[in-house]
């Protein structure tokens, strides 16, 4: 049965589709997950096809090929587009009119994966989520040895989009670095690179999985975007997570930019009017002043999605974007005779193209439009193997007693508010701010911190996440 295998598997909806460990998705789980999603989408309309693509994490081919002998079973022609960018996967879908699969673990390590689903408009909905896990049936009898045979149309479709958009040779004269590392996009965005006239250094190309984390950039990471920067006299270095949908940029001395920044640098570019941002976002964003709306949502694309479509009925230019640099375009855009279509998911080359297209126009290095914001700066981490219950009994503990929190974390400043939007997020007295939330996705505890000074916000990071390792490692001495 479809429903005793999903509630057997471990195998739950986080912040960005089903994640778990490899161990848990097995073929039967991968078979129930699509038969289940597919069942859902038939309750709304006839489904003959389904589009399928996939990242480059070691369990990936066989978890779409047993997505595909499932969907094939229950009657449904697979398009497999083989290793892509989820977006690509996205627009190709949206432009066919026919759902999605895609498998991907995105920045979680290889020994997870996930399925992300997408109906022919755009990414599944919370309330979607519930219908997929409450699915009821017969598992589908799957075909032995289902062989994947891909199609490059999606990954054309994508090169499209953005060589048309950013017409001509706009990156002409400039040095771009791209850290492939084990990303799913990394051909891809040489091609596109290329293409815009960019000269393209490849850097770090890995065949093992590499889990980059766009919101978490690791020391070893950032040493090596100095080094690559002098050594290679770069303009720009381009990389994303695993499967393409979050950009990981760095500007003309390596200095990798926060996502949050990047998405509201392109926003403005890009004319947005009303924004729909995680409340994990930089404040820059609204003290910006750029632009005429912004709408706080909980963390994860579908709480940001929903809230793009709410205020899409009052603004006739809509997007959103989270912490992690994902940007989603929630509008057609018009420039003369350039038309960009709204690609409602996460996406990485949008903001970090538009971004360098914008500096090599106006003849600036990167790091100049960062410099005409505010001065708030974000910085994050995150706590691994830390079960979910003792993130959440914590944080519960500490919104009933925030001075408590102070005191624990030995911050400086006393606390003036909070918010519990998702997790707890609070506002010192001096300006700055430390938010701790539970992943959705692992068993992590993730933190952002804000502060006036790039330097305060990394130390601030380094010594509220100092604390934590000690509070959770004196609990396992206890035991």
């Amino acid at each position: 049965m479809i429903q005793k295998e999903l509630d057997e598997s471990g195998v739950a909806f986080g912040t960005s589709g089903a994640r778990g460990l490899v161990t848990q998705l097995t073929d039967e789980v991968c078979a129930a997950f699509t038969a289940a999603f597919l069942g859902m989408m038939r309750q709304h309309s006839r489904v003959e096809r389904l589009a399928i693509g996939r990242d480059l994490r070691p369990s990936s081919p066989a978890m779409a090929a047993a997505c595909t002998a499932a969907a094939k079973a229950l009657g449904v022609q697979v398009d497999d587009y083989g290793v892509l960018p989820t977006p690509a996967l996205a627009l190709q879908a949206m432009t066919d009119g026919v759902p999605a699969i895609m498998i991907t673990g995105s920045h979680i390590p290889f020994d997870r994966n996930g399925i992300k689903f997408y109906r022919p408009e755009g990414e599944i909905t919370k309330a979607d989520e519930s219908v997929i896990l409450a699915a009821q049936g017969e598992l589908p009898t799957l075909a032995a040895g289902e062989s994947l045979l891909s199609s490059s149309r999606a990954w054309e479709t994508y090169v499209a989009r953005y060589t048309e958009w950013f017409a001509g040779q706009p990156l002409a004269g400039w040095r771009v670095g791209l850290y492939q590392h084990s990303a799913a996009g990394r051909d891809l965005n040489h091609q596109v690179l290329e293409a815009l006239g960019a000269k393209v250094v490849v850097l770090g190309r890995s065949e093992d999985f590499v889990p980059v984390d766009t919101e978490a950039v690791g020391q070893a990471d950032r040493e090596r975007g100095r080094a690559w920067a002098e050594e290679h006299r770069l303009d720009a270095l381009l990389s994303t997570d695993g499967d393409g949908d979050r950009p990981l940029l760095g500007d003309e001395r390596g200095h990798w930019l926060r996502g949050d920044i990047v998405g509201l640098l392109c926003a403005r570019e890009l004319g947005i009017q009303a924004l729909a941002v995680p409340v994990s976002c930089n404040t820059a964003i609204e003290s910006s002043g750029v632009f005429e709306a912004v709408q706080r949502t909980r963390i994860g694309s579908p709480y940001v999605l929903a809230e793009m479509e709410a205020i899409s009925k009052e603004y006739s230019r809509v997007a959103g974007f989270e912490a992690n640099g994902g940007f989603l375009l929630g509008s057609d855009l018009q420039e003369g005779d350039r038309r960009l279509g709204a690609l409602p998911t996460r996406d990485a080359l949008l903001p970090a193209l538009t971004l360098m297209v914008a500096a090599a126009q106006r003849s600036v290095a990167l790091s100049a439009l960062a410099g005409e914001l505010p001065a708030r700066y974000t910085a994050s981490d995150r706590l691994q193997q830390v079960p979910t219950e003792r993130s959440r009994a914590l944080l519960a503990s500490w919104k009933a007693d925030t001075e408590m929190m102070r005191q624990s974390l030995e911050l400086s400043s006393v606390v003036a508010s909070q918010d519990i939007t998702d997790g707890l997020r609070v506002t010192l007295h001096n300006g700055e701010i430390v938010h701790l939330r539970p992943s959705g996705n692992a068993p992590e505890l993730r933190c952002y911190v804000e502060a006036g000074g790039e330097e305060r916000s990394q130390a601030l990071v380094e010594q509220v996440m100092g604390r934590l390792g000690a509070i959770f490692a004196s609990e396992v001495g206890l035991h």
